[in-house]
């Protein structure tokens, strides 16, 4: 690995300086996401997939190219992967006109929401327990980690073979993101594993032909 623990923490800490209020921003549009969720209309969907392409392009702009990339050059590869990831959700709402994020009483639905829960709520809070003190820290919505857990969930509360294009980022990230738990002691990135390893079991379940049952929540009128 071509920089340090400090490195990579002091990464952070000048990107967090760099963006100030993006962070706000990404919380509120977060927030905005999962209040879209009961709804299962078409605009909720489009603003799902937005709020979503959003955050990946400002990850992959503003944290991989224009910050991580100052310490580790594969990130310029990074970039290219989440911004191919922010066009793919962009372009979802618009292409897939049945696409619809629905809560239910399935396993999917427990899955997705404890991913989207842990992304916003206990990710930092697991950061805060192992030492790491903003700005030196990933933040959710304008970091990788948090944001492809956030995204995990949000995937999870979709039919699956509707969003099988955005699948393949988020599951290599979680690979990828997901070593900075043991290699630069980030303990809350053991959540990254966890789901993509979770999103990995639903989606080839999904592929082998084995369907989940979904009792839909019905949709606010």
């Amino acid at each position: 690995m071509p920089f340090s623990a400090e490195d990579f923490f002091a990464v952070f800490a000048r990107y967090n300086a760099a963006i100030w209020p993006l962070q706000v921003a990404a919380c509120l549009a977060g927030a905005l996401a999962v209040a879209c969720l009961p709804a299962r209309s078409r605009l909720a969907t489009l603003t799902i997939t937005l709020v979503l392409a959003l955050m990946w392009a400002v990850n992959g702009v503003g944290y991989h190219w224009l910050h991580f990339a100052d310490i580790n050059p594969v990130a310029r590869v990074f970039a290219a992967l989440f911004v191919l990831q922010a066009f793919l959700l962009a372009a979802s709402g618009p292409r897939c006109r049945k696409l619809r994020f629905a809560l239910a009483a399935d396993a999917r639905t427990v899955a997705g929401l404890a991913l989207i829960g842990y992304a916003a709520v206990v990710y930092p809070l697991v950061g805060r327990m192992a030492g790491h003190t903003y700005p030196a820290v990933p933040v959710f919505g304008v970091a990788p980690c948090p944001t492809t857990i956030f995204t995990v969930g949000l995937l999870l509360l979709a039919p699956l073979r509707d969003v099988r294009w955005l699948w393949p980022v988020p599951l290599a990230w979680s690979g990828i993101g997901g070593s900075a738990a043991v290699l630069l002691d980030v303990p809350q990135d053991f959540g990254l594993i966890a789901a993509g390893l979770c999103g990995l079991v639903f989606v080839v379940a999904d592929w082998r032909g084995f369907r989940f049952a979904r009792h839909e929540v019905p949709a606010k009128p």
